[in-house]
């Protein structure tokens, strides 16, 4: 049986519909293989969807970030808009729906945080006034505890996050997806499609490997109305400055010398001016055109690329917005860039 409320394939020629009152009972429900389930089974919408758009008439922009492969940066991307934002003075909430792989918690720098309940619902738990967190990983009894669910206990989960979390009153709801197009996309699509979802933000990297994985994440929200704002390029290229490289020197039995300290004197002593120079390598294979490409064949909008920077990566780690840290400046950039794109949307 359909459970979209449509008639199933295999139905009688007159179904009245497995959302009717006489499902099930009609006459002309006689002989039908989904007569029984039909009969019994509940009538009208999911209470729960009425739940959540209640909960969800306080919040004014909805942005999904999603990417068809694993390890883009996908959720370092979700903290930083995240932590611009309320850095901006909007009122912020960052959903984690990254069921069995939360990494939200300690991207905002909250390990070990629990959630606590009021009457009023769950509390996301704050990072600053403006910025609240919801997410698995503060419900695990133990941080390397697996999560090893199926899908209709996922769906559970996020439609609880959803109807019992009270954000309050948000200007912006970022929500974090795992990689792909499967229980946790569907449900969250489903869930807030009637509430009105402003769009996806699709993360991706250069290289062909995930580029293949994300064109299949655009097809998908355009099969389900889900609007792309755009695509992020991330990790596009090693950008750092000569200063912060490391220097080895290769002997000939093979192994490798630290010779950082004298390469930097001899630069500092010879030619001061390079210091301040940018070095750049291709960490990924781009020679297929990347995102960039990809957008135009696909046509999505291509927001921006953000270059691979071991401090925006240290600040990751730390729980740290790259916006307060001058050393981050390579990529903050870019990034700030790429934001302005999407809150012009």
């Amino acid at each position: 049986m359909a459970n979209n409320g449509e008639v199933p394939e295999d139905a009688n020629e007159h179904c009245p519909g497995p959302q009717s009152e006489s499902a099930g009972k009609s006459d002309a429900c006689a002989g039908c293989p989904n007569q029984e389930i039909c009969a019994t089974a509940p009538k009208g919408p999911d209470p729960d969807l009425v739940a959540i758009a209640e909960r969800m008439a306080s919040v004014k922009h909805k942005i999904l970030i999603l990417s068809g492969k694993g390890g883009v940066g996908k959720s370092t991307f979700s903290a930083q808009l995240s932590f611009s934002l309320a850095q901006s003075d909007f009122q912020v909430g960052l959903l984690d729906i990254d069921i069995c792989g939360p990494s939200i918690p300690k991207m905002l720098g909250l390990e070990g945080q629990d959630i606590h309940q009021s009457n009023l619902g769950w509390s996301p738990v704050y990072v600053s006034s403006n910025l609240g967190v919801m997410s698995i990983g503060f419900m695990l009894p133990e941080p390397d505890e697996a999560v090893i669910w199926r899908g209709p206990r996922k769906n559970g989960l996020i439609k609880q996050f959803l109807k019992d979390v009270d954000w309050g009153e948000l200007d912006y709801l970022v929500v974090d997806a795992p990689p792909g197009t499967s229980d946790e996309h569907i449900s969250v699509v489903q869930f807030l499609k009637e509430t009105g979802i402003d769009g996806a933000v699709v993360v991706t990297t250069p290289q062909q490997v995930a580029l293949i994985d994300v064109r299949k994440e655009i097809s998908f929200c355009k099969k389900v109305g889900i609007k792309v704002l755009g695509v992020v390029e991330n990790m596009s290229g090693l950008k750092q400055p000569i200063s912060d490289l490391k220097f080895t020197r290769l002997t000939e039995s093979g192994s490798e010398t630290d010779c950082t300290e004298s390469v930097l004197n001899s630069i500092r002593e010879k030619a001061p001016e390079l210091l301040d120079i940018l070095t750049c390598s291709e960490v990924f294979d781009s020679s297929g055109g990347g995102a960039r490409k990809m957008c135009l064949e696909m046509g999505v909008p291509f927001l921006g690329a953000v270059p691979m920077d071991p401090k925006l990566c240290k600040a990751a780690e730390e729980g740290r917005s790259c916006f307060t840290d001058t050393s981050c400046n390579v990529s903050a950039v870019a990034l700030k860039g790429i934001i302005q794109k999407i809150m012009l949307e």
